[in-house]
């Protein structure tokens, strides 16, 4: 059981970025942040998508679990349920 590596690109003030970082703490999972302006700039978030061939993210936060690229919080928690991803790379089931 290897733990994949989160990471979350939010932006400040942003509520969906507050209830994705609440659901990896419920489930006692570390994640890293990357805040939009203060740790990453726009151009670099920009780049980072680009190279990995994925189109330019519209909205925060952007979550990527392992190599992985998830989305929002609501495709967060639908890849949570569909998956039952636990932080292990392992499925509950």
């Amino acid at each position: 059981m290897t733990l994949q590596e989160v990471v979350i690109y939010s932006k400040p003030h942003c509520p969906s970025c507050v209830k994705a970082k609440a659901v990896f703490d419920k489930m006692q999972i570390e994640y890293k942040t990357f805040t939009l302006g203060t740790d990453i700039q726009p151009s670099e978030l920009m780049a980072l998508f680009e190279e990995k061939g994925l189109p330019a993210p519209r909205t925060a936060p952007q979550v990527f679990i392992g190599d992985q690229h998830i989305g929002g919080y609501e495709q967060l928690l639908s890849y949570i349920d569909s998956t039952g991803w636990n932080g292990t790379g392992e499925s509950l089931g």
